[in-house]
């Protein structure tokens, strides 16, 4: 049973017992209840979504009276993501899992495009290959409403206090969340977590060598070095390539905006609508590699950060869409790969487009650096 003298209770993934009260909390939230209602009747008039507000409730519960462990709700979870991948995409291929072994924990660090499918992707693959799935870390930026909160940390998702600035609060929140990440290590509970806070929005992934540090703290604490702490901590890099990305002219008319204005105001909404468009919008091929584990002690960030990109960047999948992007010339680039590239340019202004060139070129520019 769950107890309060849990250092992590803040921060962590719901357990088993804690599932049931979860869901009925989720059943309760209006504003749960009707984003569903709004996306599923979109255009029905407001009398009809509200006579189906309590339906909604009632079919909920009786949907999820037996989800009462984290597994089941997993395997709910994977029937929802086998649709969504089968109507988005054109085929995920996995690579790198059969040097992994299946009864050792691992820190996943991958690279960032999508909120929510870089997770479930290596989840699935995972999955897929009898490994155990990981736990997911999650922005507190992202989690504004109580029901954003409850549905990630039914799904093994731990909060990373993004949003704590104070300097000694924020010191408190690494420690938590460096020591959770090795207390989930050790009990057998491997992790994933992006190389960088956000999303890489101009296909740039490099590793933020404070992430690493953060891991350490753990280690510092112990008064272990940190060569020897991070090499302890079997870390994998993780490359996830998408053929298409669906947020792709979002993400060039932010960057546009910032480079024009200084800044870039986001919509009340724009996290979950960026969250919604990244599952259901069309994604064309996709590839996740898992790397090496690193195994040799770096004795900096900098330079452990260099070998995850090292991995990160030779081991992304490049596309035909990519090497248009990039000037290369090459017999995969043909007809209908160019009117795609020109079909998404003419979605933005002159000035935004040259930043969704760079969004598709980069990978190539970076396995050749």
């Amino acid at each position: 049973m769950t107890t309060n003298n849990d250092p992590y209770i803040e921060i962590r993934p719901y357990n088993d017992d804690e599932i049931p009260a979860a869901l009925d909390r989720l059943i309760q939230d209006d504003e749960f209840i009707s984003a569903i209602i709004n996306h599923r009747f979109n255009n029905k008039a407001s009398w009809f979504k509200a006579l189906m507000a309590p339906v909604l409730r009632i079919y909920l519960k009786a949907k999820w009276s037996k989800l009462n462990s984290v597994e089941a709700i997993q395997l709910e979870v994977k029937k929802y993501l086998r649709d969504t991948l089968n109507s988005t995409t054109d085929g995920v291929t996995f690579s790198g899992l059969d040097k992994l072994d299946k009864n050792t924990s691992y820190l996943f660090v991958s690279n960032h495009r999508d909120i929510a499918m870089d997770p479930a992707l290596v989840n699935f693959g995972l999955h897929q290959s009898g490994h155990r799935t990981v736990r997911i870390a999650i922005g507190d930026n992202l989690l504004k409403k109580p029901c954003a909160t409850e549905l990630m940390k039914l799904n093994k998702s731990f909060i990373v206090k993004r949003s704590v600035k104070a300097p000694r609060e924020m010191m408190k929140a690494l420690g938590q969340l460096s020591g959770y990440i090795k207390h989930s290590l050790e009990t057998g509970n491997s992790i994933w977590i992006a190389q960088k806070e956000g999303r890489a929005k101009d296909g740039n992934d490099f590793t933020d060598p404070a992430i690493l540090k953060m891991f350490h703290v753990e280690g510092r604490k112990q008064k272990v070095s940190f060569g020897e702490y991070t090499r302890s901590l079997k870390i994998v890099p993780v490359s996830i390539s998408y053929q298409n990305d669906p947020c792709d002219i979002a993400k060039a008319k932010e960057l546009y905006e910032k480079a024009e204005n200084g800044r870039y105001e986001k919509g009340e909404f724009e996290d979950i609508e960026s969250i919604i468009q990244g599952i259901i919008g069309y994604k064309g091929k996709v590839h996740v590699a898992f790397g090496e584990v690193i195994d040799q002690e770096f004795e900096t960030p900098d330079a452990l950060a260099n070998e995850i990109d090292r991995q990160i960047h030779n081991n992304y999948r490049v596309f035909p869409i990519n090497l248009l992007a990039a000037g290369r010339e090459d017999e995969s680039i043909t007809d209908s790969v160019k009117s795609q590239l020109a079909e998404k340019l003419q979605q933005l202004p002159t000035g935004a487009q040259t930043y969704l060139v760079a969004s598709y070129a980069n990978p190539v520019n970076n396995q050749e650096v």
